[in-house]
């Protein structure tokens, strides 16, 4: 039987976007429940990279981004290289401080936010964070829309106003809607490392943020608090098992920096890389953000902080909804713009880099690093990049869509 003690907003998923939309929400009043199938919050190591307008919004949330940036690095610089010729460009995010109340990236792994986020929404009476629930699929009616969920007691219903889908690509809400989820699956697995070997000290003028172009074997270079972070494409042809052995693993970090000992590897993980965007981000009381709406490769680190916009966007239109400022039909203009920017600007531009990364062709490599330099020379051109790449530009477009 439905359980009728709960008339708010459902949300499927303790991850970054979902922790975010239950915090807006239950600061404005409007009672959350959050349920998460695991035990506790998620120690996901994917995600790692705050843009600027990722922490200007964080910064609504009484605190958060002070809090964050507590535990994490400012990266103020960040740099596209080549694994042989070595630094091509440095970015100086300093260059958007009249755009930004943060002119620089975080760099704090993403279960740093949603811890920081659980105790804060702790505060709240009207709010709670449900571990060990999983949620099996969503079901609605005119007035309510309803969560089956599985639990240490058996499969159990919640019922609330409105349900958001925030747990993952595999998304269990999105399926038992039907919503297509179109798109590709790059060939390649990623392999992300995590080492407290400190590259810096043997790459000169390394930064905490580095995309390093190879024809044969890009990679990305990331701090965060203790470790060096390491992602590499496998090979055509290599099996799981010999990407994370522990002979592949020594010769991949080997081959950027050599060590007289073995690395200190702290953690490995091999995954699948998609490109997809759902056909719908809202059906009837039920709505799609963050990697349960649109997934992408992790290169320029948008996929985290697009799934944070979402929740920021979609936040602010159920607030003026749920307090009858709106018409229902405003959370239609929420998948408006934010499916647009995921298809045009977040899929693209993470598209885009991956290409660059991995450009075989010599004069097309020197080609593109010519521009960058170019770019980079100029301050106006350099804004216009660094404007585009820390989301700023997103923001704004999806602000101005109808």
């Amino acid at each position: 039987m439905p359980d009728p003690s709960n008339e708010g907003v459902l949300i499927a998923g303790a991850g970054p976007s979902g922790m975010v939309a239950a915090m807006a929400l239950a600061k404005a009043g409007i009672p959350v429940t959050v349920f998460e199938a695991e035990s506790e919050l998620p120690a996901d190591l994917r995600a790692s990279t705050f843009h600027p307008a990722t922490l200007d919004l964080l910064d609504t949330l009484d605190g958060t981004t002070d809090e964050l940036i507590g535990q994490g690095l400012i990266a103020r610089t960040w740099q596209y290289r080549d694994r042989v010729a070595g630094p091509i460009v440095t970015w100086d995010l300093g260059l958007l401080a009249g755009d930004t109340a943060h002119p620089y990236r975080l760099q704090a792994e993403q279960w740093r936010l949603t811890r920081i986020l659980a105790a804060r929404l702790a505060r709240f009476p009207h709010a709670r964070l449900l571990f060990r629930h999983e949620v099996l699929g969503v079901a609605q009616d005119a007035n309510s829309a309803t969560l089956k969920v599985k639990t240490s007691e058996g499969e159990r219903h919640f019922r609330g106003r409105w349900a958001i889908g925030a747990e993952g690509a595999a998304s269990p809400v999105r399926r038992s809607l039907n919503i297509a989820y179109a798109g590709i699956t790059i060939p390649e697995l990623y392999l992300t490392l995590s080492t407290t070997f400190d590259f810096a000290a043997h790459l000169a003028g390394l930064t905490y943020v580095n995309y390093i172009a190879d024809p044969s074997e890009w990679l990305v270079l990331l701090r965060v608090s203790g470790n060096w972070r390491c992602l590499f494409p496998t090979r055509d042809g290599e099996s799981r098992e010999e990407a994370l052995s522990e002979e592949s693993v020594q010769r991949r970090l080997n081959a950027v920096v050599p060590s007289a000992q073995p690395y200190d590897v702290t953690h490995r993980t091999l995954y699948h890389v998609h490109e997809r965007v759902a056909e719908r981000y809202r059906a009837g009381r039920v709505l799609l953000i963050g990697d349960a709406a649109h997934i992408n490769n992790p290169l320029g680190g948008m996929g985290m902080n697009g799934g944070i916009h979402d929740a920021f966007n979609l936040a602010e239109k159920l607030v003026r909804v749920w307090r009858g400022a709106a018409d229902e039909s405003l959370l239609d203009r929420y998948e408006r713009q934010r499916r647009k920017i995921a298809i045009d600007f977040v899929q693209a531009n993470a598209l885009r880099n991956r290409e660059s990364l991995r450009e075989t062709d010599p004069a097309l490599r020197a080609k593109r690093h010519d521009e960058l330099r170019r770019t980079a020379a100029d301050p106006k051109q350099a804004r216009a990049f660094l404007l585009r790449s820390s989301m700023i530009q997103a923001l704004r477009e999806a602000e101005g869509m109808a």
